[in-house]
């Protein structure tokens, strides 16, 4: 399974978001440090979720990077994220 495809199954089963969109965008940091020739290191993540409703911005942030966690050891690099209120 692709890091992308990890990323989609854990945050639609853990935050059962209304909108979700995971953008790959390792190819835009092709050559920097800890990027991959393969990609999939750099990712941005566009998510509204009930699973937000009453928490600030880094309560969300919090959230996602927890759902995350196993990933963000090793697999991914950079993760800019775009939490969308509900």
């Amino acid at each position: 399974m692709t890091v992308k495809k990890n990323i989609e199954n854990k945050l639609n089963n853990q935050l059962h978001p209304t909108m979700l969109e995971v953008i790959d965008e390792s190819d835009l940091h092709r050559g920097h440090l800890h990027a991959r020739p393969e990609g999939e290191t750099h990712f941005h993540i566009r998510l509204s979720s009930p699973a937000f409703d009453g928490l600030s911005r880094v309560e969300a942030h919090r959230l996602v990077h927890d759902s995350l966690k196993e990933e963000l050891k090793e697999q991914i690099h950079a993760l800019r994220l775009e939490i969308i209120a509900p």
